[in-house]
């Protein structure tokens, strides 16, 4: 009977995909800083029956039947992201960080309202406004950028941009942006102009979690947040809002934006939340940033550029230009690839290179800080991450990178 049979049975090609994929994990060291490896009891959680139910609405007012067992799960993970983050009102059914931002919008916004937010190439998101994006098509988007010699936010210019654009809603969040944003100052901006803020903390959401990277909570009406990042809680999204737009938020989730959530998916955000409020955790994401600074002290002392000179939290971005000119962000990526070392191009401020190419290079701390790498280990992966950039045609430095690849996996299995 098909219905009981194995996936491998069922599907022997997808099934060798995800045992290919899983290898590939496993025999490679990923340093995208949006990617992390969640544990074994969200792989459970989310692998578990509550696929197979709908339930639109919200616990306790559904629109189906049958929803007893599943209202537990999402009240338990509303309890435990409103412990771990102090906000009013939690919606956890958001697909992604992008449809958490789309809640927010569509319930303060009407199209052709003002956003101000962070430019893509300086380190913003494309649900900030982007116009490929929903955002930059339904509204009218202004962004501001770093300073191009700091690389810092200059808040002083932002605040001069917000009061010249008048937006109605100002976005502080970023992507690639290595540096933690002055929430309370912003809020402040914003509340100068009338204006809401929201602030995207998809990269940090862990970080705040454990008390490692400064809050916004007291200083934004919304924030949003991706739950697979920095806090291993499986792929999804988070809205949290002051009470007075908890039914506006939860109007725009649903069914304003999405129709039945994602019940196996609010099932790992609920097991990786309970994760995350563990001393264990505490640790964790206190090791993620050391280990990231380690990143940005030995890239610096190789001569490579870092934007703002380096970093804050869980990501570092190199500017290739100065140290190599003639090697783009791409061919970075597929030179380190090649080597086992997986990172992503990345735009710099100032880009003159195309999304697809890039000048630079996006590297983070999540998903090897995850298999236990401190700092030793992490100046080892950063020292020879430089010598394939410094040696792009030397097969020897390769094949000896690509080794030390080899045995650091071995070391440090993910599900082993």
């Amino acid at each position: 009977m098909a219905f009981k049979q194995s996936l491998d049975e069922i599907d022997p090609d997808t099934a060798e995909a995800i045992d290919l994929e899983r290898e590939r994990q496993e025999s490679t060291l990923g340093m995208i800083a949006s990617e992390n490896h969640v544990s074994n009891a969200v792989l459970e959680a989310q692998g578990s029956v509550l696929t197979n139910k709908y339930a639109e609405g919200y616990p306790g007012n559904r629109y189906y039947g049958g929803c007893q067992h599943v209202d537990t799960v999402e009240e338990l993970a509303i309890e435990r992201a409103t412990e771990l983050f102090g906000a009013d009102h939690v919606n956890v059914q958001p697909h992604s960080g992008t449809q958490a931002n789309m809640g927010v919008y569509f319930s303060v916004l009407n199209p052709g309202d003002k956003i101000l937010s962070l430019s893509l190439s300086h380190g913003g998101h494309l649900s900030h406004g982007h116009n490929v994006n929903f955002s930059g098509q339904l509204y009218d988007v202004e962004q501001y950028e770093v300073d191009p010699e700091t690389g810092y936010i200059d808040y002083d210019e932002l605040e001069n941009h917000a009061r010249e654009f008048e937006p109605d809603l100002i976005v502080s969040g970023s992507s690639a942006y290595p540096r933690e944003f002055e929430y309370e100052r912003i809020g402040d901006i914003a509340d100068s102009i009338d204006a809401h803020h929201l602030a995207d903390i998809a990269h940090v959401t862990g970080l705040i979690a454990a008390g490692v990277h400064r809050s916004p909570v007291e200083h934004a009406e919304f924030v949003t947040g991706s739950t697979h990042k920095t806090i291993r809680a499986g792929r999804g999204g988070i809205i949290m809002c002051e009470e007075e737009f908890a039914d506006d938020i939860d109007s725009a989730v649903f069914p304003g934006a999405q129709g039945g959530p994602l019940m196996h998916n609010v099932a790992g955000k609920a097991a990786g939340f309970a994760e995350a409020n563990t001393d264990e955790f505490a640790d964790y994401a206190e090791q993620m940033v050391a280990n990231a600074k380690t990143l940005a002290d030995v890239f610096n002392d190789r001569g490579l550029s870092l934007v703002s000179g380096g970093t804050d939290k869980h990501l570092v971005l190199v500017d290739l230009r100065k140290s190599y000119p003639d090697i783009t962000g791409k061919e970075a990526e597929e030179l380190l690839s090649d080597v086992g070392i997986i990172v992503n191009k990345n735009t710099v401020p100032g880009e003159t290179r195309s999304p697809m190419v890039t000048s630079g290079i996006r590297v983070g701390s999540p998903a090897l800080t995850t298999r236990g790498f401190e700092k030793g280990e992490i100046e080892i992966v950063a020292d020879q991450m430089v010598d394939v950039l410094d040696n792009p045609e030397d097969e020897d430095v390769h094949s000896r990178v690509a080794s030390t690849v080899e045995r650091l996996c071995e070391e440090f299995p993910i599900y082993g």
